[in-house]
């Protein structure tokens, strides 16, 4: 019997920079889970081509012209909120990453990291979960805890369950559906589940997005990072 064939990563990558974008591909090509879809050099064509081309993940620069990758984030999650988008910045401020991971992101990278980090970093958002640069990743999520907004209007019948609170507690410490799964004694399946109607009722589109609006809601806590 042959073996069933691994499903694959479909990846697009985004720079504006042709030897970055290179510099990428060749990780990449090396991993045999991947299969990079294409190459887009602004934000505008990067749109075009993930609506089309549908892939899995979208590694995406920041800084482009014709349209920023933040604008172009917004744009792809509202035309296919099944995309998941990596961002790769050179930007280290606080509220500047926040914007770029409200937009839909599943998390950020700091530009000059490549190799094994973005190969682990694609995997993980291709499966759904958070990933945050270490160098700043505690420090961010708690910067938006400290700067609440107002708490969002849920509709009747629509407030999170307990063990949803306790899902988007976990995530929030950076656990996988595995370690989530693992620590509530329940399956990935189920996880995802309760992910899906922590997106549906908080209104936001990937695992990051929901941990930042709890914080910033005061779903979770400071406290709940630790």
């Amino acid at each position: 019997m042959t073996k069933e064939k691994k499903h694959k990563i479909s990846v697009l990558i985004v720079d504006d920079h042709p030897l970055l974008r290179e510099a990428l591909r060749n990780v990449l090509v090396k991993d045999d889970e991947f299969t990079i879809i294409g190459e887009a050099g602004d934000g505008e064509e990067a749109v075009k081509m993930a609506l089309e081309m549908k892939p899995q993940v979208v590694v995406m620069d920041i800084s482009m012209p014709v349209m920023n990758g933040m604008e172009a984030t917004r744009r792809i999650k509202s035309g296919n909120p099944d995309i998941s988008v990596l961002a790769l910045t050179v930007h280290t401020e606080d509220e500047y990453i926040l914007d770029i991971l409200q937009t839909g992101a599943a998390g950020y990278l700091i530009k000059d990291v490549y190799g094994k980090e973005v190969v682990q970093a694609i995997k993980a958002v291709a499966s759904g979960d958070m990933v945050l640069s270490p160098a700043i990743g505690k420090n961010l999520l708690k910067h938006a805890a400290r700067y609440p907004t107002k708490p969002i209007n849920l509709e009747a019948g629509e407030k999170l369950s307990i063990r949803e609170l306790e899902v988007l507690k976990l995530a929030a410490q950076g656990r996988t559906n595995m370690e989530i799964a693992g620590k509530l004694n329940i399956n990935q399946r189920t996880v995802k589940g309760y992910l899906t109607e922590i997106f549906s009722k908080l209104r936001v589109g990937s695992r990051t997005e929901a941990v930042i609006t709890g914080l910033r809601a005061g779903y979770i806590s400071i406290d709940d990072l630790q």
